[in-house]
Formats: C-alpha cells, sequence, structure tokens
C-alpha cells in the first residue's frame, strides 16, 4: 500500500473525521498509485491516519475508507462495510410503509462513492469514483446476499461526476436478473412505477418520501400545481389526500406520461388531473399574466448549484422561482418550497425565499422544515452529506 503524505498542519480534518482529502492538502505520494487504490493516508513525522481510494485526476484526491492506521481495506472490508449499511435499514423491510429504500448512501455510511437503492427487490447502484468502480462485484454480491427479496442488480453509473476521475459512463446488468422497463413500487399506501434504467437519479426520488407525505397532508380540498413534477410525486400525494385539481408541470414530455400512468394507478380518489410540458420558469409567468392561481404549489427543481463558485447564480434561480410561486398563491395557500443543491446550504436557501417573500410583498409561516429520510442518513463529521433541505410554508 502506497502513501499519500499531507502538507503540514492538513491532518486537522482527519482528527475530526472527515472523509476527503483535497488536492491541495497533499505534499506528496509514494510511488505511482493508480485511480482507485487504498492507499495510507500520513503526515510528515509518519503518523499513519488511516487509508482510503486515491483519486489523482480528483480535486477531491483521497476519499477516507478506514480511520484506522492499522486496517487494510481489501474485499473482506468493502462487504462488511455493504452489509452493515443494509442491517441498518432492517426497520424499513419490517414495517412495511415502503419498498424503496437506500441500502447505501455513501461516505456516510463509510463507503465514499457508493449510492444502491432498491425498488421492490430490484437493486439500483450508482458509483461514482474509482475507488467505489473497483469494488463493483464485491458490493454487488453482498447487496444480493443480505437485502431482503433481493432479484437482481442493476447500474446506474452514468453521472456526470465520474468524468472528473476519468471515468466512462457504466450501466447495465451486474448480477441476478434483469429489471422490467417499469418497475411499481409502494410508498406510504401510494404506488408509482419508476424507470430504473433510465429515470433520474436512480430511477425516483427516494430522498423526498417524507418531503411528499407531508405536503400531501394539506392536500385536501386545493388546487395544487406541481412544479417540476418529474413523474407526479407530491402531486399524486395531494391528490390521494383530496385535492381539488392537481396540475403536474414540467419539461419532460416522458416524465409526464409516467406520471400520468402513476396517476391512473391510485385508486378510490378522485381528481381533476393535468399535465403541463413546457419550461417551468417561462410557465409560471404565463400563469401570472394569466392571473391564474392555486392554493397548493410544490417547487421541487433539480439541481442549480453543484459547486460553491455556482450558488449566487444559483439564489437567483432560486429566487426568481419561489416569488413567481407566491405570487401564484391564493390567501392561506401553501408552497412547498426545496433545494437539492448541497453547495447551498439551509440558512442561505431561507434567506433567499424570504427575500423573494419580501419581494411579493406577502408574509408566510413556516409550518414544516424537511429533508431526506432516515434511510439517507448522514454522517456529522460529514456536512456535505445534507444536501436536501426544504421549507413548507403558508401564506397569512
Amino acid at each position: 500500500m502506497e502513501t499519500v503524505v499531507l502538507k503540514r498542519g492538513r491532518e486537522f480534518t482527519l482528527v475530526r473525521r472527515h472523509p476527503w482529502i483535497f488536492a491541495e492538502s497533499v505534499e506528496s505520494c509514494s510511488g505511482a498509485p493508480a485511480a482507485g487504490e487504498i492507499v495510507r493516508i500520513a503526515n510528515r513525522d509518519g503518523t499513519v491516519f488511516g487509508s482510503g481510494f486515491y483519486s489523482p485526476q480528483s480535486r477531491i484526491a483521497v476519499r477516507v475508507l478506514s480511520f484506522d492506521p492499522d486496517a487494510t481495506p481489501d474485499d473482506a472490508f468493502v462487504a462488511d462495510r455493504t452489509a452493515a449499511a443494509i442491517g441498518r435499514r432492517a426497520e424499513y423491510f419490517a414495517h412495511g410503509a415502503t419498498d424503496a429504500v437506500r441500502l447505501v448512501n455513501a461516505e456516510s455510511d463509510g463507503l465514499p462513492g457508493v449510492v444502491a437503492d432498491c425498488y421492490a427487490g430490484w437493486i439500483v447502484i450508482q458509483l461514482s469514483c474509482a475507488g467505489a468502480d473497483a469494488f463493483k462485484k464485491t458490493i454487488a454480491e453482498t447487496l444480493m446476499k443480505y437485502t431482503p427479496g433481493a432479484k437482481g442488480v442493476w447500474e446506474r453509473s452514468d453521472v456526470e461526476v465520474r468524468a472528473r476521475e476519468n471515468l466512462q459512463p457504466s450501466t447495465g446488468p451486474v448480477t441476478g436478473e434483469e429489471p422490467p422497463e417499469l418497475v411499481e413500487i409502494s410508498e406510504n399506501g401510494l404506488r408509482f412505477l419508476v424507470d430504473v434504467r433510465k429515470g433520474h437519479k436512480t430511477g425516483f426520488y427516494l430522498d423526498q418520501r417524507d418531503a411528499r407525505a407531508a405536503t400531501g397532508r394539506y392536500g385536501c380540498n386545493r388546487d395544487v400545481l406541481n412544479c417540476f413534477s418529474y413523474t407526479g410525486g407530491f402531486g399524486i400525494a395531494c391528490r390521494a389526500a383530496g385535492a381539488t385539481s392537481v396540475v403536474h408541470l414540467d419539461s419532460s414530455q416522458g416524465a409526464l406520461d409516467l406520471a400520468r400512468k402513476n396517476t391512473e394507478l391510485a385508486e378510490g380518489c378522485y381528481c381533476a388531473s393535468e399535465y403541463e410540458c413546457a419550461d417551468v420558469f417561462s410557465q409560471l409567468r404565463k400563469y401570472r399574466d394569466a392571473r391564474k392561481s392555486f392554493d397548493l404549489i410544490v417547487l421541487d427543481p433539480p439541481k442549480f448549484a453543484d459547486s460553491k463558485g455556482a450558488v449566487m447564480k444559483a439564489a437567483r434561480g432560486y429566487k426568481d422561482i419561489n416569488l413567481l410561486a407566491m405570487k401564484l398563491l391564493r390567501p392561506d395557500g401553501i408552497l412547498a418550497t426545496f433545494s437539492c443543491s448541497g453547495a447551498m446550504d439551509e440558512e442561505l436557501f431561507c434567506k433567499v425565499v424570504s427575500e423573494a417573500a419580501a419581494d411579493a410583498r406577502r408574509d408566510f409561516q413556516i409550518l414544516e422544515r424537511t429533508s431526506a429520510p432516515s434511510d439517507h442518513p448522514v454522517s456529522l463529521s460529514f456536512p456535505q452529506g445534507r444536501y436536501l433541505k426544504g421549507l413548507v410554508l403558508r401564506a397569512v
């Protein structure tokens, strides 16, 4: 095992058990370890702090696997970590409220670059760094062995971040059976069809499960506008709660087609549903000019900022879209607004939404704050893992 030597004073993040070592913190590296190879991490005097995946072409030079200086991570080590992560989700498989669960949450489960989601027994993995790639077979076999009802593992390593490590996109079957074109899942009494092969992320926004339930509680007898609707999750939760009408607004016709199918799966409730394929910013302005209004509006946009340098531009986007939505809300209306931009912290997001309210000349109460559910845990030493934040507001 080669050794990465840190510059003087740069070991403080390791003492705090943060799992990233940035390239500017590295003074030297023994030998010539390849991308994804496991290396020791030490300071100038030879003190070893742990070991991790080496990424010579990435801004994150090392992703820490173990803070034990004596550990020598191998296939058995990675298998144990994977099995432990699955075990921590046991309550999800036991209580049956959903059969779609995150099994491995990357750094927060001690497996940098590894995400694994289970959809009714079909497991989808997403590997975003070279080190994770090197253990693909071990991870997949362990997921099959320990996940209750596992049917097969499908890879969706098609995220842009792989390019930073000179990795090509990789998708397709890994082990077990191949999933059908659409997988049906259940969530809090609702059913959804998920495209695990080509859908966003690994197919569905599992991280918004709690937020969908929270927003749905306010849907009764309301006209709902579900912006960036994707396959309909928030709007369908409101529909199930007794919404009067739901408009699903998204720029993808394919996503809206699946939203229509998901609406048809919902039984026992009547609600007028529309599917509007358009740019959300432009369509909200058209609604404003036409003096349309709604009782409940959901804003669940894609990531606006993927780096600190993009935060201010993203803030303008968030303010613009929240301001437009606030002007469309009827008295006593509900606004459920979210950000999945990890580079924008919760304090700044709240400030941006507050500024939008001031410009709209409307007062709002915070009814609920939302974040990812407990199958998406966040390590205390890795605040970057807390990327998702949301506010459920009432206009007063």
